[in-house]
């Protein structure tokens, strides 16, 4: 009965997630299928992270037992006196990738978006901290509702999208690529920009800030 309740509220949640994102998709003009489609790659993405480059750290090498999965579930070599910097493809490349497809098809103006982004790198990088074992953290709600207010002040008509590029940017460059160095404190073998996936910082604050513009 327990295990047949912990999966119950897991497919909820997963529908809840799948429903609220379908929704947000579609106020930046995308249809259902797209929708489903750009959630589906984000899921399978996130799975993966691309291997970007090492920092080397102060931590003696050392190796663990502990599973780190660097690409589609290989199992690297852990040293700790190095730490991999990766991005993760659903967290990190595609929230990217569709932010510049939103910037260039939906004629946006440049500088709002980054105006947006700017404010919302400021905030995300006063408001994160690296924490070991969890990596850069952050309050969820800070970086959405900067995009929010931001996008809403500066370009009330094309708000959701403005918002949603100008948070997940915004988003990556103050939390994460500003934050960089700071993992070499952290004691990780690796180190995934958007590492999370649908659930990582970066996805999740497109979301939400389309969500706030109403």
């Amino acid at each position: 009965m327990i295990a047949l309740l912990i999966i119950s509220l897991v497919g909820l949640l997963l529908v809840i997630q799948f429903g609220i994102i379908t929704v947000t998709f579609e106020k930046l003009g995308v249809s259902p299928a797209g929708a489903t489609r750009l959630l589906l790659g984000s899921i399978i993405g996130s799975l993966i992270n691309l291997p970007l480059f090492s920092l080397k750290t102060d931590i003696p090498r050392q190796e663990t037992d502990s599973w780190y999965y660097l690409f589609l579930g290989l199992r690297p070599r852990q040293d700790f006196s190095r730490t991999i910097i990766a991005v993760n493809v659903g967290g990190g490349v595609i929230p990217v990738a569709f932010s510049l497809y939103l910037l260039f098809t939906l004629d946006l103006r440049v500088a709002d978006v980054m105006f947006v982004g700017s404010f919302v790198a400021l905030v995300s990088y006063l408001f994160s901290r690296p924490v070991k074992g969890m990596g850069v953290m952050m309050p969820i709600l800070v970086a959405p509702l900067t995009a929010a207010l931001a996008a809403m002040l500066i370009n009330q008509s094309q708000s959701a999208p403005v918002a949603y590029i100008g948070g997940t940017l915004g988003v990556l460059v103050g939390a994460d690529l500003l934050r960089i160095m700071d993992v070499r404190r952290l004691r990780a073998p690796i180190a995934s920009i958007g590492g999370a996936g649908t659930f990582d910082g970066v996805f999740l604050t497109g979301i939400i800030a389309v969500l706030l513009t109403g």
